[in-house]
């Protein structure tokens, strides 16, 4: 008997249909009358969590919450016992690692400065560092952090992964304070957890090296802003974000100005082909889950 799935798109429909296993059900969440009695997982494809909320604690047998978003904050601690919440883990991380890579780059080699030079129609030659040699800490080491340590090693750069205990080949957080003040650059590639908020705080940036970059690509409030902004203004450090704490970032916020920063708003897995990639690997998911087996993206405590 196939396994009932609740999607909330007419896409969601489409893609979960010609399955022999799964039973895409079309469900409003205003509309309850659109609800099944019963259904095993519920897809989420950023609807309001509330609305989704209310269906799966209102439907009888759900048992897991699958996301198209590698980034699941906003459901941590909040599903009720017994379901599982599976990520979109595998969807996104080459997108976002060429992100964090392309920033890197232009970082490295004065990219930012050059396009407002074109805008003055000003010449100047300016040497930069470059990102060849370089020692880059990902801090991160799922999809994400892999995928971001395979493009750097094309450009020759010395990359140490990091994540929260050590294994073979990753380094444990905590032997971040020795690694930073070694690191020409710092790419975040984490999940928004209790332990990673506020990770990159004063005392983190202050163990950076003079001239060395931090790159975002996680989540806003994995840095503490303030901080970050204290050490662009002393023109000690550099960085790009693709998140910002707050998000969207208001217009009047001081970052828009920040010297050193090169700010992109939230578009690191956004490219062609990413809603095709986020339902291939949600399909995959729910046909392990229906096949009886607990979803490889099961979402777990490490990063």
């Amino acid at each position: 008997m196939p396994s009932t799935v609740i999607v909330f798109t007419q896409r969601g429909l489409e893609e979960l249909s010609g399955l022999d296993d799964l039973e895409p059900v079309l469900v409003d969440t205003a509309d309850r009358s659109t609800w099944p009695e019963r259904a095993r997982a519920v897809v989420t494809a950023g609807e309001s969590t509330d609305g989704v909320l209310d269906v799966v604690q209102a439907v009888d047998g759900v048992e897991v919450v699958q996301t198209l978003s590698a980034g699941v904050e906003a459901w941590l601690g909040r599903l009720p016992d017994g379901v599982a919440l599976v990520n979109g883990r595998g969807a996104h991380g080459g997108s976002t690692a060429e992100w964090a890579v392309t920033v890197l780059l232009a970082v490295r080699r004065a990219v930012p400065g050059f396009v407002r030079q074109q805008d003055r129609r000003e010449w100047r030659e300016v040497g930069s560092p470059g990102l060849q040699g370089a020692h880059v800490v990902v801090v991160g080491a799922g999809d994400l952090g892999e995928q971001t340590r395979a493009r750097l090693d094309g450009f020759g750069c010395t990359v140490t992964l990091v994540a929260r205990t050590a294994r073979d080949g990753v380094r444990g957080v905590d032997d971040l304070p020795d690694l930073l003040p070694g690191a020409d650059a710092v790419v975040l590639v984490v999940p928004l957890t209790d332990a990673t908020r506020g990770l990159v705080d004063a005392a983190f940036l202050a163990r950076m090296k003079d001239g060395a970059v931090l790159v975002n690509g996680a989540r806003g409030p994995v840095v503490d802003t303030d901080a970050l902004l204290a050490e662009l203004r002393a023109g000690r450090l550099l960085a790009a974000l693709d998140v910002t704490d707050p998000e969207p970032l208001p217009a009047e916020h001081p970052l828009w100005d920040a010297p050193g920063l090169l700010l992109t708003p939230h578009v690191g897995g956004h490219t062609a082909g990413s809603d095709e990639r986020a339902w291939a690997v949600a399909r995959e998911q729910l046909l392990q889950l229906a096949r009886g087996e607990r979803p490889s993206n099961t979402v777990g405590e490490t990063y």
